[in-house]
Parts: C-alpha cells; sequence; structure tokens
C-alpha cells in the first residue's frame, strides 16, 4: 500500500473544466455523498469495473495525498478503506494524469505505474 498518492477517475470534460478553475468540487455522485471519492493504486481497477464499465473518455489524476487537508479513510460497504476528501480538490495536488483508453474486450488499460493491478477477462 502506498499512502502517499491517491487516485481519481474522473471524466476529461470534467477535468477540462477544474483545470481551468484551479479546483474540482467533485462528480454529481460525490456532491451527493459530500466528499471526492479517491481510490488506492490497488483499488483502481476494481473501481473501473464496478462504477466505469465500458465508459469512455476518462482521465486517471494521481494526487498527492499528503497535501490534501480533509481526507480521511473510510470503510466501504465492500468492507475496504477508501480514502474520501471532504473539501475540493486544488488542482496543484494532482501529480499527473493518464487517458484511460478501452482494450477490445471493454476494459480499461492502466497506466504502466499501475500495470501489476490491471484486471483481464478470463479465457
Amino acid at each position: 500500500m502506498n499512502l502517499e498518492f491517491i487516485f481519481k477517475i474522473i471524466d476529461k470534460e470534467e477535468w477540462k473544466e477544474a483545470k481551468k478553475a484551479g479546483i474540482y468540487n467533485g462528480s454529481d455522485k460525490d456532491k451527493k455523498d459530500g466528499y471526492i471519492h479517491f481510490s488506492e493504486e490497488d483499488q483502481v481497477s476494481e473501481t473501473l469495473k464496478k462504477y466505469f464499465q465500458n465508459k469512455k473518455n476518462l482521465i486517471l489524476l494521481k494526487v498527492n495525498a499528503f497535501k490534501l487537508e480533509h481526507l480521511l479513510w473510510e470503510q466501504a460497504s465492500n468492507g475496504d478503506m477508501y480514502p474520501h476528501l471532504y473539501s475540493p480538490l486544488d488542482i496543484k495536488n494532482v501529480e499527473d494524469e493518464f487517458e484511460l483508453s478501452l482494450d477490445d474486450e471493454g476494459i480499461h488499460k492502466l497506466p504502466e505505474i499501475l500495470k501489476k493491478y490491471q484486471f483481464s477477462r478470463p479465457r
């Protein structure tokens, strides 16, 4: 587990708007829940599979967790602990961004830094 960096899956258009504004207030689901949902590096594949299956135009943000105030790790319904940000995300804390493309089977291709967590469909 790497606690220094957490990851946010975001729609490409939402990310463009956030970069213009300098902050990201979260997706509709984030706003409804009252916090911005993040994943640890080993949770990104599962989050993509559960909430973003076959969805195009996604960006994966790599965020420095040590620079975030109001960040809490909380237990989700599956029992795992997930990072939740209870404030807007200042985009200066985003260390990197990766475009998430889909393979021929509709599975998102993870960036090289997360390849060891890549899901694949059984043959």
